[in-house]
């Protein structure tokens, strides 16, 4: 598996990279066609006071899902170990998820009479859900003890992707995220799949609707 280590704010050393090699075993042991493995080191600089830290960014790339992991402490050393023991665990869970589903098939559907969503543990977005994140009044909790700095967006950008509620929820594991975003195949709706308590799954989906003619005039 190729292997590509790059450092923004400091320095690769060569021990570094021979940690990293020794490390990737771990990862093989789940993705045995993996193809390679992308490591980004970020060094960051507060001017609050807080001390410095590393972020370990691991992006695996096969002929599956890309799979993604970071994890950040004072130490990269320490935080290239949690991210890989991050990106393990989601390989590992999708592993057995698949070697579930050969035993014990499954598959999402449509109840007609009912209209519930059946074959996946996925609860709909309820009506307070739904309103907080039309009007923007969602919620931000921060730690008591953080100091006020500005507030860093981080903007993304991906293809669309048409897949099953079931295809979602699989691929939100794999890349370790508490949401993803997606297009329903059964609908062409964007759609979020999002995680709740334990082992339920929420879904959000848009209507997407041409504006009125008056107001578009307007």
């Amino acid at each position: 598996m190729e292997t590509s280590i790059v450092g923004v704010g400091v320095g690769i050393t060569d021990r570094f990279r021979t940690v990293v090699e020794e490390k990737i075993a771990k990862i093989q042991t789940f993705a045995s066609r993996a193809q390679r493995l992308d490591v980004k080191v970020t060094h960051r600089v507060y001017r609050n006071g807080r001390v410095p830290d590393e972020t370990v960014e691991l992006t695996l790339v096969s002929k599956g899902p890309v799979v993604r992991a970071e994890a950040t402490d004072g130490d990269k050393f320490v935080a290239l170990d949690l991210a890989v023991d991050k990106m393990a665990e989601q390989l590992r869970r999708a592993k057995e998820k698949r070697v579930d589903g050969r035993q014990h098939p499954r598959g999402a559907h449509f109840e007609k009479e009912s209209g519930a969503l059946e074959g996946i543990d996925v609860q709909p977005a309820s009506v307070e859900v739904l309103r907080a994140v039309a009007t923007g009044n969602v919620p931000i909790q921060n730690e008591e003890d953080e100091v006020y700095s500005p507030v860093v967006i981080r903007t993304k950008s991906f293809d669309a992707e048409w897949m099953t509620v079931e295809e979602a929820v699989d691929r939100m594991e794999l890349v370790g995220h508490d949401f993803f975003l997606f297009v329903d195949v059964r609908s062409d709706h964007p759609s979020v799949v999002y995680r709740r308590k334990g082992w339920d799954y929420g879904v959000i989906a848009l209507e997407t609707q041409a504006p009125p003619t008056e107001a578009l005039a307007s």
